[in-house]
């Protein structure tokens, strides 16, 4: 990610300036660096000050709000490539780190990685701590960006077989009839038309008697919408419906880097919603895990079959917590946009803290309603529920309403609604699968158990 504690290397200073204090920083300076700045109008952005003889001195760069986390997003593509000494405020020093650090990424499976400037700071223990969130946002955004052919349920499986040979724990994984044999069939019925087995991958880790936390996560790893076919504009982008999965592994690997004295359990249901013979129908009717009937309204809202059996295995454990993650429906996006992810939540203590936590590192959620009243939409006249509402309006809340019939009410529960997908570039932010809410989700986690 292009940042390390100490290099041989000769290095170029490398200088943060908060936008308002800028006149008053540059008094300071020398003549040559107030000419200068002062030539190029550098009030604001990245300033590459020469010497006397043309070469690289120092860079000066201004920014309005250098405690934003994405604040330095774009700088890195600014500079030659070259060692850069970090010199600024420390209370600046985290955000920008991790902004170099996320305009760093490149998405480089397929073509070579262009090569990228090196930030240097003095603060081994701040490297270390940037990094772990870097390299865990980066993993959700290479799992999401890789093409389904690459990413089926077998490869989220090898995924999660990597992080515990990494951190330790174990892998379990149910795979093809044998969902149908331990009695997971609303996973097995969304992924059966499929040339890549369904599964359900089902990560441990952790200490017995430590708090149990349990995190499910979404991992359609190609929608088509099943026989209710989607239209092309619709399936372009569908490689990123296991999203949730990438969420959750992103997470995992915070979890599992901080060392959080917690009892960890992630169940990712993959499966790939593909059109086959045997393909779930609608106004087919499934049995769920949990006994409970589901009528199919409509195959393309398949994330919450596979999720519901995996939250009905959740709650064998008790967890303390119970958090799932899901690309799972076009209103959340239409309510709060792309970039902002929706959550609900059971218990307000909880709901509120995150939002304050999300404001703090630009790394924003925002909470929508479980609005009961809705329940009713979802009524079926063949089956206990149906699997979606059949009017178009209040889509997330209804898919979070039939996901907490398969909730423990006693149970804390957190369900994410995320786009995993950045539309357009912003700094640090580039086109293509993106982590949203993770740094938020594992800041709570470490407040609240981490004592």
């Amino acid at each position: 990610m292009s940042i390390v504690n100490i290099t041989e290397n000769p290095t170029i200073p490398l200088i943060i300036v908060r936008q308002q204090n800028f006149e008053n920083w540059l008094m300071a300076e020398t003549e040559q660096v107030q000419s200068w700045l002062k030539q190029t109008q550098a009030s604001n952005g990245v300033s590459l000050i020469p010497d006397a003889t043309g070469k690289l001195q120092k860079v000066v760069v201004v920014l309005e709000n250098p405690n934003h986390y994405f604040a330095s997003g774009d700088i890195v593509k600014q500079l030659p490539v070259a060692h850069y000494q970090y010199g600024g405020a420390s209370e600046y020093q985290e955000a920008f780190a991790f902004g170099w650090a996320m305009g760093c990424y490149q998405f480089n499976r397929y073509q070579q990685p262009q090569q990228r400037a090196t930030l240097v700071i003095d603060d081994k223990a701040l490297v270390e701590k940037v990094l772990k969130f870097t390299t865990a946002s980066a993993l959700v955004r290479d799992l999401v960006n890789t093409p389904a052919a690459d990413m089926m349920p077998e490869h989220l499986g090898q995924t999660a077989l990597a992080l515990v040979a990494q951190y330790g724990g174990q892998v379990e994984q149910i795979v093809g009839d044998d969902l149908l044999a331990q009695n997971y069939p609303t996973i097995h019925a969304v992924g059966r038309a499929s040339v890549h087995q369904p599964r359900l991958i089902d990560l441990t880790w952790g200490k017995a008697g430590d708090p149990k936390v349990t995190l499910v996560g979404k991992g359609v790893c190609f929608d088509s919408g099943g026989l209710d076919i989607k239209p092309k504009a619709g399936m372009r982008n569908m490689k990123k419906d296991m999203g949730g999965a990438a969420h959750v592994l992103g997470l995992t690997q915070l979890i599992m880097s901080h060392n959080l004295p917690v009892q960890l359990r992630v169940l990712i249901p993959a499966v790939e919603n593909a059109v086959s013979s045997n393909a779930l129908r609608p106004g087919d009717v499934v049995t769920t895990r949990k006994g409970l009937t589901v009528e199919i309204d409509n195959t393309d809202a398949e994330g919450r079959l596979v999720l519901c059996d995996a939250l009905d295995e959740a709650n064998n454990d008790n967890p303390e917590l119970l958090i799932d993650f899901a690309t799972l429906t076009g209103a959340m996006r239409v309510a709060l946009g792309t970039e902002l992810p929706g959550f609900f939540a059971n218990n307000d203590d909880i709901a509120n803290t995150l939002m304050s936590m999300g404001t703090q590192i630009n790394d924003p959620v925002w909470r929508m309603p479980l609005y009961n009243d809705y329940k009713s939409l979802l009524n079926s006249e063949v089956a206990d529920i149906a699997n979606c509402a059949t009017i178009p309006f209040a889509g997330a809340i209804t898919a979070a309403l039939y996901l907490q019939e398969f909730v423990n009410p006693d149970t804390d529960w957190l369900h994410f609604d995320v786009m995993a997908w950045n539309i357009r570039k912003l700094p640090g932010r580039p086109l293509g699968g993106e982590a949203f809410g993770i740094r938020t989700v594992f800041d709570y986690l470490q407040s609240r158990y981490n004592k």
